[in-house]
């Protein structure tokens, strides 16, 4: 993935709040799970039980979801944090940034994202898109959902409209605990999953939500729309643009895509099951396995049609 040198990103749509910030405490965001993970709507396996229960209580979590709003196009402003702001985004300017800044990166991706569904959502569905923020920590954080900790992994949080992310999650969890992939587009597209609950939030979807657990549960079909979303995101990545009318990401090649299918799989419930424990239970399922997974990020990807990612109306996930 190459941003565009010249586009200019903007910051006010990310934030950080640095290391600690208040722990995993009362909220309710924390659930015992295999492999000691916590919750808050993670993106996958160890997260995935603890990211629906986050979901249904109160998150859109990077596997499960919630239920809100925001607003916006590009804008590394998209990514803040809840609790004073460290600055970890003031130096990012411009797509060259982008290029050579993992930090920077992250901004170019969340303007990129809501740039996307800022003009797709209403021309697809007539909601209005509304801005949410993202906001990355260090350990532990406070959300409008309650206390996370880096346990929980990216989580959308539908009480603040906010996505979360410990940027720590991809080294040591998604690379060394669950032997996924090792790339720039794995954490693009994990936003874009995460945004994927946003608009979850906005349509409504979260409301559909009664069965949390279990293969063809209401809480797997959720996941699996969130991926399929984050695939149209990535079909359309190289027309977003930033306010100026600059094209924000360059190039999209098929490695990337192939990063991101492999992180998908990584992140299943069948895989992180066998990981932790040795066993599938796919009656404990909460995002779907790592075939559901990768399926579903190409019917986006390949379709780019919202339609095509109706879960809830399919009969064979």
């Amino acid at each position: 993935m190459r941003f565009n040198p010249k586009a200019r990103l903007d910051t006010g749509q990310v934030s950080d709040t640095g290391r600690g910030g208040g722990g995993l405490g009362g909220g309710g965001m924390r659930l015992p799970i295999p492999g000691g993970a916590a919750a808050g709507g993670g993106i996958g396996g160890i997260i995935v039980l603890v990211l629906f229960v986050v979901l249904v209580s109160c998150v859109g979590g990077g596997l499960p979801g919630g239920t809100s709003g925001s607003a916006s196009g590009l804008d590394p402003s998209q990514v803040q944090d809840a609790g004073g702001d460290t600055g970890r985004y003031d130096h990012c300017k411009t797509g060259e940034d982008a290029n050579n800044d993992p930090d920077c990166a992250r901004v170019a991706v969340v303007n990129s994202v809501q740039d996307y569904w800022s003009d797709a959502l209403p021309a697809m569905t007539g909601v209005a898109y509304q801005e949410a923020e993202t906001h990355t920590f260090t350990e532990a954080t406070s959300t409008g959902c309650g206390q996370a900790s880096s346990q929980v992994g990216p989580f959308y949080c539908p009480q603040d409209d906010t996505v979360y992310e410990d940027t720590g999650f991809f080294d040591e969890v998604l690379e060394k605990q669950l032997g996924g992939p090792d790339g720039g587009f794995v954490e693009a597209y994990v936003l874009g999953h995460e945004y994927g609950h946003h608009i979850q939030d906005l349509t409504g979807t979260m409301g559909q939500v009664r069965s949390q657990q279990g293969a063809n549960s209401d809480a797997v079909r959720l996941e699996l729309q969130a991926d399929c979303y984050a695939g149209m995101w990535a079909r359309n990545a190289t027309g977003t643009e930033d306010a100026t009318g600059q094209v924000l990401i360059s190039e999209l090649t098929d490695e990337d895509i192939r990063l991101a299918i492999e992180a998908a799989e990584a992140v299943g419930d069948d895989r992180i099951q066998r990981k932790t424990s040795g066993r599938v239970n796919p009656e404990s399922w909460t995002h779907g396995s790592a075939e559901q997974r990768q399926k579903w990020f190409m019917i986006g990807y390949r379709s780019g049609d919202y339609r095509a990612c109706d879960t809830f109306s399919v009969t064979v996930l």
